[in-house]
């Protein structure tokens, strides 16, 4: 049995099969950076991470790209209200979710495009709309014209009298059709706008993630991932415009993640019951979040609450306990085990549990990514670990560094342990992305003499353990203790 995922597109469990054999594109909606992220936002962040984990375990090569929307309506509202441009907001927004994701251990994607640096590619896709009839103008404003698109609503699997319904479509004299939606809109007095063929403006926030995916994955991906409340109308727009403006399928398997609730209510902003990312980081372990939010299969809701915060924490301490007492077993030796000839009753016994976690996870993974059992294989192992340590039943080292081995690859796969030995390379690997980004934006910010911004950078890298260098040749980065 191979990887089978849930596609939204089918609403069926599908066998993965990639365009390119042992390689995987992946488009994930990145934040609305007006804000700092909640603990909400973070859970879909975090799925996509074990995705792009579970696949790399899986020895496919991911290229994941995750956007930023620093331009739309939510960030000049805000700006405006702060006293700030529309430009600084994003930008300080946007640092805090690089920090945030980090602390949590979410790995940088590949690459993270912003909306305002793909203004043209915007314009050229408008335009192929525009030229194929699927468009039109209206006092410097560009709409999309819905019933251009024969397909419009797979996606959503809605009636035609239903697709209004949460689409949140602004009352507008001037379209077509209600439900026709924007793809770049004329400028108002005070706001950021870019030039076009159409006058000033800026982008919808749909045409932003069509032309950003397909710029850095191709007119078709593998896998596209958000929210479920990106289902419909964004992903349903993303379909529609990608579609039609190319003729082939823009993504094969679509991947949504189901909310994160509070009291049995869905957690948001717009209900004002959200919990930000960066304070439950300041009470708990990266490690006891990630264990919560992947206590349940993505696509269930999962309810947070101190007592499941502090139930992860004791299974964690109960998983660490086990490889702490694990290490101290550990040899240096290879740790396969090539023959049972010498193996007592109890030694493959063991073997046979490791065995078992270890089938039961890639089981609970294939089978649509399912992390609350893969959670459930590890700590059944770590249950028959910790009965045979108990017993001093005469293990070999040898198997004890097999169980050892086994469960830190797998923990890893779901980010759920850390050693304080980390590996350096692969955590450079991981933050140089993200870093070399934080360094050139502060190489802008001195270039254009914003020093408040360029001290701001360095000294919250600092706070984070992070010192950077300002050398003639350009600035670099390195841990200090």
């Amino acid at each position: 049995m191979g990887l089978k995922i849930y596609n939204s597109l089918s609403r069926q469990l599908e066998e993965f099969s990639p365009l390119k054999e042992g390689h995987v594109s992946m488009y994930s909606c990145g934040p609305t950076v007006y804000d700092y992220i909640h603990i909400g936002n973070a859970r879909t962040a975090l799925v996509t991470d074990i995705i792009r984990r579970y696949l790399t375990y899986k020895e496919y090569t991911v290229k994941l790209v995750q956007n930023l929307t620093d331009i739309d309506d939510k960030i000049i509202d805000r700006a405006h209200t702060l006293g700030l441009s529309a430009h600084e907001l994003a930008h300080t927004n946007g640092l805090a979710y690089f920090e945030d994701t980090q602390r949590l251990g979410i790995q940088a994607a590949d690459i993270h495009p912003k909306a305002t640096e793909h203004i043209p590619e915007m314009i050229d896709l408008i335009q192929i709309l525009l030229d194929k009839g699927a468009a039109y103008v209206v006092d410097g404003s560009v709409y999309y014209r819905v019933n251009a698109f024969s397909e419009y609503g797979k996606l959503s699997h809605r009636k035609p009298e239903d697709l209004l319904a949460g689409a949140r479509v602004e009352v507008d004299e001037r379209k077509e059709d209600p439900r026709d939606f924007d793809m770049w809109k004329a400028a108002k007095p005070g706001e950021p706008y870019w030039e076009s063929p159409w006058g000033h403006g800026r982008p919808g926030w749909h045409i932003e993630c069509s032309s950003m995916a397909m710029k850095h994955l191709g007119e078709t991906i593998d896998i596209h991932a958000g929210g479920e409340d990106l289902l419909f109308p964004h992903h349903e727009n993303e379909i529609a415009q990608s579609e039609l403006a190319t003729g082939v399928p823009f993504a094969r398997y679509w991947v949504h993640v189901a909310f994160l609730k509070i009291d049995g209510k869905r957690m948001g902003k717009s209900e004002k019951n959200f919990i930000l990312l960066r304070e439950a980081l300041d009470k708990y372990p990266a490690e006891v979040i990630r264990h919560f939010l992947v206590s349940a299969h993505y696509r269930h809701p999962l309810d947070y609450s101190i007592e499941s915060l502090q139930t992860s924490e004791s299974a964690l301490r109960r998983l660490n306990n086990c490889l702490d007492t694990l290490k101290k077993f550990t040899t240096d030796i290879d740790e396969s085990i090539d023959t049972q000839d010498d193996l007592t009753t109890d030694d493959n016994s063991l073997v046979s549990a490791i065995d078992t976690m270890q089938s039961g996870f890639i089981r609970a993974m294939d089978t649509d990514f399912n992390t609350a059992q893969a959670v459930g294989s590890i700590f059944t192992l770590v249950s028959t670990v910790n009965k045979s340590i108990a017993k001093n039943n005469g293990i070999s080292n040898h198997i004890y560094t097999h169980a050892y081995n086994a469960l830190i690859e797998t923990c890893e796969v779901l980010g759920i342990y850390s050693t304080n030995e980390q590996d350096t390379g692969k955590t450079d690997e991981y933050l140089d992305p993200v870093l070399n980004l934080l360094l050139d934006i502060r190489q802008d910010a001195r270039n254009r003499k914003d020093w408040d911004t360029s001290d701001m950078i360095r000294d919250r890298l600092k706070e984070l353990n992070i010192e950077i260098q300002d050398t003639k040749e350009g600035s670099t980065w390195k841990f200090i203790s």
